[in-house]
């Protein structure tokens, strides 16, 4: 396995994560639980968004690893 291709099951591991605590804050029935899945949230997308970007340059500069 490629570090490309581990990077990109990362990355949908994550997104996979997102879409899950998306779905809890959702059904979170107090304020407290709502706001700590948010900010849970919120750091799964700056990891999301670092992947990405990562993504992109494995893509770019290692073209051994697409």
């Amino acid at each position: 396995m490629t570090v490309g291709s581990q990077v990109k099951g990362c990355f949908a591991s994550i997104k996979s994560a997102e879409a899950s605590l998306e779905i809890l804050a959702n059904k979170a029935q107090d304020s407290d639980t709502e706001q700590a899945y948010k900010e849970a949230l919120n750091l799964i997308k700056e990891v999301k968004d670092d992947l990405d970007k990562q993504i992109i340059f494995l893509s770019r500069e290692e073209p051994q690893y697409r």
